[in-house]
């Protein structure tokens, strides 16, 4: 089992600045839906299930 490491901060109103192994990003919160400054995308569809998705690679 490897280690991971994750930290966020909140750096306004739906707005995250995002810490990890990978790296840096930001992510953006409209409604049900946030994007993330890789291109990734996740709809809340109701409690308990989420969809991701990727907008580019």
């Amino acid at each position: 089992m490897g280690l991971f490491f994750r930290r966020s901060r909140v750096l306004g109103r739906g707005v995250r600045l995002n810490a990890s192994n990978r790296g840096v990003s930001f992510s953006k919160r409209f409604g049900r839906t946030t994007v993330d400054s890789r291109g990734r995308v996740s709809v809340r569809l109701f409690k308990g299930l989420t969809w991701h998705g990727r907008l580019w690679r």
